[in-house]
């Protein structure tokens, strides 16, 4: 028996040791072997890039460039310069001068290349292939807001999901929304209205709730129909969600950071928790009450028939509902504050869109499909404001399979980042006032204001262009042509011009505005 029970202990004691021994070449493999062969691979194309710290990468780096840049740009009224890239992405302009148009860096074991050198830029974002896609290390470490990749552009579940919803946000279907945006915009127009009343005909507003109230009211309405208000409870949990994760946007990439108890991932934890739910219930009654016409049912038919299990449909609707907050919801807030912050800062271009939108709404009607289209200044107005200060800064994509572009291979597991901030104030491209507010570039569109048009990418570019970019601009669009039309806009003293990177591109304090009516 003592035998027995000794020759146990030996075989327990041998599966321990090859279990540890197992785990340990597998941490090995993929915190020293894999990041080194990936980086070896590209040095020895001739590519170079700042020395990474062991399991951090470039982090420290990054969050000492970017604190230090926090601090030199605070300032009260509008910039000299609109490099809204060099106060959020400091250390890339450092990196650029030092190494080029393409170079390596690490956000923990997760090895980049930045890439701005053209031919590159133009190969990676008009690339077809779904061996190029969203970066694994994103669906790992911020999958809580990004999807648990339903929503990456890997695979045939991104081609389905973009089957269910590109028609869906098509401009024919975005027309018919038309009357829901008008609405929204009619309700922030009489908000802003008493708020002048009250305070005697000059008011000084902070101007980002009621740009999410707007928008809000439209994804809501047009994604949950008779279940407004709870979808107005579901984004307002995905944008506290969307505060938590961009807390840890720099961390990821280091291996087992989304399994600790951090606060912020006990935050976005909860709040996933809460926002699923929240997503599920409504679901549940759709079911029992019967078809609507939106954006959820779309989705809802779309899982019907993908031959997922029951799991994975709850999953893709969940996902699919995030995907619809950031495409037609966030993006739009944030761009219409910048664009109302830019056109306070010029009244001669405000004055110079009012007429033209006054012109075109005659006896003061509200805009339509039909004028926004004639609205050539507040177009060009709006293409300026989302070149200086796009949504997101950087449109990131892996190698999912080793692939070419330019004279570089890319070994599966690399991911690109074309720098969307770099991209769009480029003086080579776009000019010596390349950082200046001058929407008159635009006058004759996209391909007339610059010499590479493919660097322009506010919504993205190719066959992943963003889903919501017809709603944002028509949303855009109607909102701002109202607001001018019915107030006179300029900045407050208050306003500390602050650009930060949470997800998307936003004012740190928001934009406050002194708004008198017509």
């Amino acid at each position: 028996m003592a035998m027995e029970i000794q020759l146990l202990s030996k075989l327990v004691v041998s599966f321990v040791f090859v279990g540890v021994l197992g785990l340990f070449f597998r941490v090995y493999k993929a915190v020293v072997a894999e990041p080194g062969r990936l980086r070896s691979a590209l040095r020895n194309q001739g590519l170079r890039g700042p020395s990474p710290i062991f399991l951090l990468g470039n982090i420290l780096e990054i969050k000492k460039a970017r604190d230090a840049a926090t601090k030199a740009a605070i300032g009260n009224g509008p910039p000299a310069s609109h490099d809204c890239g060099a106060a959020i992405l400091p250390f890339f302009n450092e990196w650029r001068k030092k190494y080029g148009d393409v170079f390596l860096f690490s956000i923990g074991n997760a090895q980049m290349v930045h890439v701005t050198r053209p031919e590159m830029v133009r190969e990676i974002t008009t690339c077809t292939s779904l061996d190029l896609g969203k970066p694994t290390y994103l669906e790992k470490e911020l999958g809580s807001l990004l999807g648990q990749g339903i929503l990456t552009s890997n695979g045939p579940l991104w081609a389905h999901q973009r089957k269910i919803l590109a028609p869906e946000l098509h401009m024919d279907k975005v027309k018919g929304m038309i009357s829901l945006i008008q609405d929204s915009g009619i309700a922030l127009l009489n908000s802003w209205r008493n708020i002048v009343e009250r305070e005697g005909g000059l008011a000084d507003i902070n101007i980002d709730r009621y740009m999410r109230s707007f928008s809000g009211d439209i994804i809501s309405g047009a994604c949950f129909g008779s279940s407004y208000s709870k979808g107005e409870e579901i984004f307002l949990k995905l944008r506290a969600l969307q505060e938590a994760t961009s807390k840890k946007a720099f961390a990821t990439g280091i291996p087992g950071m989304r399994h600790l108890p951090t606060k912020s991932n006990r935050e976005a934890w909860a709040l996933e928790k809460e926002i699923k739910a929240l997503i599920l219930n409504v679901v549940k009654e759709r079911n029992e009450a019967g078809f609507e016409n939106d954006l959820l049912q779309m989705v809802l038919e779309g899982a019907k028939n993908s031959n997922l299990s029951q799991e994975a449909i709850d999953q893709f609707i969940v996902d699919n509902c995030k995907n619809i907050y950031l495409a037609g919801y966030e993006t739009t807030a944030v761009s219409a504050t910048w664009c109302l912050m830019l056109l306070a800062s010029h009244p001669e271009w405000q004055e110079r869109i009012r007429a033209e939108v006054l012109d075109i709404c005659k006896a003061g009607q509200i805009p339509d499909a039909e004028m926004i289209r004639k609205m050539k200044l507040l177009t060009m107005a709006i293409n300026e404001s989302l070149r200086l200060y796009p949504p997101v800064p950087v449109m990131s994509r892996e190698a999912l399979k080793d692939l070419k572009f330019g004279d570089i291979n890319f070994p599966k597991g690399v991911t690109l980042w074309p720098l969307v901030t770099t991209l769009h104030t480029d003086p080579e491209n776009w000019g010596p006032d390349s950082y200046q507010f001058n929407p008159e570039r635009f006058r004759n569109g996209i391909t007339g204001a610059c010499k590479l048009p493919h660097f322009y990418m506010p919504f993205g570019v190719g066959p992943r262009v963003c889903l919501g970019q017809n709603l944002a601009l028509v949303e855009l669009k109607i909102l701002i042509s109202l607001i001018l039309s019915k107030f006179s806009i300029s900045l407050s003293p208050k306003y500390v011009h602050l650009p930060t990177f949470r997800l998307v591109i936003e004012p740190t304090h928001g934009v406050n505005l002194l708004i008198k009516q017509l």
